[in-house]
C-alpha cells in the first residue's frame, strides 16, 4: 500500500518563530499538511507511516528568490535545449533544500526574453517528483542604473520611458511569467512605471541604483516593496543621504514631515472651552470608527482621508485651521524586504547584523547563485563574452577579479547568517522561508500550518549550531534523503 499519510512526530517544528517540539501530518494526496483531529475524527484516517526524527528540525522547505543558473544552465543565455535543461536542473536543485524558487534572469537582449521567459513561468503541476517548484521568474534588469551595473552588461542596459518600452522588452504577453523585477527608479520614467507593474501583480524591488534616499522614497510611495542584495551594486551608506539603505531605518508609523498645528485666528478672541467628554466604562469597540470632539462640543465621526471633507468653523468657534487636507503629507511606506548574500564575500559579516538589526522581519538570505553553482572550480563563459572564474564559493569576472555572484547554497547561507548575527536558528530559518514567502504573497508556502503545502526539510543541528539536511520533502513526499 502506499503511503498517503505520513506522521513526523518527536520533531522541533519551526512555528510562530520558535522551535517547538511537536508532531506534525502531512498528506502525499493533497501535498499539503493537515489536522489530526480532522482526518482521524472526521473521516477515520490514520497515518499510513509514522517517522521518529529523534529531535531533528521540521522547517518549510527553503525558498530561493535570486538564482541566476545552475548546474551550467544560464536562465538569461539562449539555449536549444533550455526547456529541458530546465526540468533537470529543477530535480537537483531540490536535493539543495530549495523546495521553491524565482530563477532570475540577468540583463539581457529582448530576444533572449522572449524565447526564456515562457519556460520560466510558474509550475502548473504538483508533481514531488518535478522537484523544486517554479514561481515565476524574477527578471533583473535591464533598466537598471550603468554606474551600478555589477556585472551586467552596460551595451544592453535601457531606459524606460512608456509602458510600450517595457512590453517591447519582455514582450507583451510575458508578463504573467514574471513574478518581480528589478529595476532603477531614477533611471527614466521607471518611477512611473511602477504601479503599471504592481497593477499586474509583478511585484517592484530597488536595485543597481544610484537612487538617493529621497528618490527610493518615492520608489516605495510608488509601489515598491522590496530592495535587490542591500549594499551591492548600489549607493554606498552615507551618513548624510543613508541612500537605499536609509529604508529600513523609517519609521512607518509617523508622517515625514510634521503637521502643523491650527493658527488661531484673532489673539484677543477669547477661547472656546470644549467640555471634557464622560470616559465609558465599557472597552472600545476595535470595529467602531473613532470619535473627535468639535470646538462646540458635539461629536463626530472620524472618516478615511480619502473621504474627509474640510469641517466647517462653528460660529462659536475662534480657531481655524490653516492647513488645507491636501496639504497633510502622504504616509510613510512601511521599511521593504531587502535580500542579504551571507557568503562572506558580498558583505562583511558586521555589515550584515547592521542590516538585520535595522528591520529583521524584512530580511531576506539570497544566495546570487550563478550557472556554475553545482558544477567543479574552473572557468565558464558569461553573457557578455568574458570569463567568471569558480573557485569554492566565490566567482569572479577573469579579466579584472570583480565579484560576479556566488556558488553558495542556500543553507551555507542560513549558517553564515546565524553564526555572524546571533539571531538564533529559528530566526535564520525564517529569512528562508516565511520571510521570502510573505514578500511573494505566498499564503501556502513557509508556514507548517494546516492547509499550507508540505514543502519541507528535516535538519540535524550540532553542538556547534551548524545546520545539516537530512531529508527534502515536497507536496506530502520525500524527494531526497541524505
Amino acid at each position: 500500500m502506499s503511503v498517503k499519510i505520513t506522521k513526523l512526530t518527536n520533531g522541533h517544528l519551526l512555528r510562530d518563530g520558535q522551535l517547538t517540539p511537536g508532531d506534525l501530518w502531512i498528506s502525499s494526496e493533497t501535498g499539503r499538511i493537515i489536522s489530526p483531529q480532522s482526518a482521524f475524527y472526521g473521516s477515520g484516517r490514520t497515518p499510513d507511516a509514522v517517522i521518529d526524527l529523534k529531535g531533528k528540525i521540521v522547517s518549510p522547505g527553503f525558498i530561493e528568490l535570486q538564482l541566476n543558473g545552475y548546474n551550467g544552465l544560464d536562465f538569461a543565455k539562449l539555449d536549444a535545449t533550455f526547456e529541458r535543461k530546465f526540468k533537470d536542473i529543477r530535480k537537483e536543485l531540490v536535493k539543495s533544500g530549495v523546495t521553491s524558487f524565482t530563477p532570475t534572469m540577468t540583463s539581457s537582449v529582448p530576444e533572449v526574453y522572449h524565447a526564456n521567459l515562457p519556460c520560466l513561468g510558474k509550475s502548473t503541476s504538483r508533481t514531488a517528483s518535478d522537484g523544486t517548484e517554479c514561481l515565476g521568474t524574477h527578471v533583473e534588469g535591464p533598466f537598471l542604473n550603468p554606474e551600478r551595473n555589477g556585472i551586467h552588461t552596460k551595451e544592453v542596459l535601457q531606459k524606460a520611458e512608456t509602458w510600450s518600452d517595457i512590453e517591447a522588452c519582455y514582450g507583451e504577453d510575458n508578463f504573467k511569467h514574471i513574478r518581480y523585477i528589478t529595476a532603477a527608479p531614477e533611471q527614466g520614467n521607471m518611477i512611473n512605471l511602477i504601479p503599471d507593474f504592481v497593477s499586474r501583480d509583478i511585484i517592484c524591488s530597488t536595485g543597481h541604483s544610484n537612487a538617493t534616499f529621497e528618490q527610493a522614497q518615492e520608489a516605495l510611495k510608488a509601489g515598491a516593496t522590496m530592495v535587490t542584495h542591500m549594499f551591492n551594486a548600489m549607493r554606498p551608506f552615507g551618513h548624510r543621504d543613508p541612500g537605499i539603505f536609509g529604508l529600513l531605518g523609517q519609521n512607518p508609523s509617523r508622517p515625514s514631515t510634521p503637521i502643523q498645528s491650527p493658527k488661531q485666528k484673532s489673539p484677543t478672541s477669547p477661547p472656546t472651552i470644549t467640555p471634557t467628554p464622560k470616559r465609558s466604562s465599557s472597552p472600545p469597540n476595535p470595529f467602531t470608527l473613532p470619535r473627535r470632539t468639535l470646538s462646540n462640543g458635539s461629536t463626530r465621526t472620524s472618516t478615511p482621508r480619502s473621504s474627509f471633507e474640510s469641517p466647517r468653523r462653528s460660529p462659536r468657534s475662534s480657531l481655524s485651521i490653516s492647513t488645507s487636507i491636501s496639504s497633510i503629507p502622504d504616509p510613510v511606506p512601511d521599511p521593504p524586504f531587502f535580500g542579504l548574500i551571507s557568503d562572506g564575500i558580498h558583505l562583511s559579516p558586521p555589515t550584515l547584523k547592521i542590516a538585520y538589526s535595522a528591520h529583521p522581519s524584512g530580511a531576506i538570505l539570497v544566495t546570487d547563485a550563478m550557472p556554475l553553482t553545482g558544477l567543479p572550480d574552473g572557468v565558464c563563459p558569461w553573457t557578455n563574452g568574458e570569463n567568471i572564474v569558480k573557485k569554492g564559493p566565490m566567482l569572479t569576472l577573469e579579466k579584472n577579479g570583480r565579484i560576479a555572484g556566488s556558488a553558495i547554497s542556500l543553507l551555507e547561507c542560513v549558517n553564515n547568517f546565524i553564526q555572524w548575527t546571533g539571531c538564533g536558528t529559528a530566526d535564520g530559518l525564517r529569512a528562508v522561508t516565511e520571510t521570502p514567502a510573505r514578500m511573494l504573497g505566498e499564503t501556502r508556502k513557509g508556514r507548517l500550518e494546516v492547509g499550507c503545502d508540505a514543502d519541507l526539510c528535516i535538519l540535524q543541528q550540532d553542538e556547534e549550531g551548524n545546520l545539516s539536511l537530512q531529508q527534502v520533502w515536497k507536496f506530502g513526499e520525500c524527494v531526497h534523503a541524505a
